[in-house]
């Protein structure tokens, strides 16, 4: 029993491991970070092996989890730097807006982040994102208007107070 499992187990790894890396790797835009997210996907997978019913599923959502985390923390690095660089300086100077699309997805709820993470970057159809999610098409379809909606209008402030 044990050997079939370690087996499924490794097969899996074989299959998604590759997909599940490059996918983190766009997010992240580091191979090193983008590894070690995988794998820690996968070694939390492997701790309720025989409790996930859809493993494919639970490593892309622990996935963005683990990303949104990474983003989280090198936004924090980011607002410590400009902070001492700041503090360094005369006087403060307004920062110029941001429209990052990473930082946008980020800052979306998650009910909308992670059907745009599984839809745009996994590149999953939305068929699948809805069975991962254990939401209906419909809703996920609904899920994914209403974020390019949030998507579309903090871009064009953003441009707008660039111009």
């Amino acid at each position: 029993m044990k050997g079939s499992r370690e087996r499924a187990a490794s097969e899996l790894f074989a299959a998604l491991y590759p997909r599940l890396a490059g996918w983190c790797r766009r997010l992240v835009d580091d191979d090193e970070t983008a590894h070690e997210i995988a794998s820690e996907a996968f070694t939390r997978l492997w701790a309720r092996w025989t409790s996930v019913a859809e493993p494919q599923g639970f490593l892309y959502v622990t996935a963005a989890n683990l990303v949104r985390d990474h983003w989280r923390k090198l936004e924090r690095e980011r607002r410590a730097v400009h902070r001492a660089t700041v503090e360094a300086t005369v006087g403060p100077r307004p920062e110029p807006p941001d429209p990052s699309v990473r930082l946008l997805v980020q800052s979306l709820p998650e009910r909308l982040r992670v059907p745009i993470l599984l839809h745009y970057y996994a590149d999953m159809p939305i068929r699948e994102v809805s069975v991962l999610t254990e939401r209906k098409e419909g809703t996920v379809k609904a899920d994914l208007h209403a974020a390019r909606e949030l998507l579309r209008a903090h871009l064009g402030r953003s441009l707008d107070r660039a111009l």
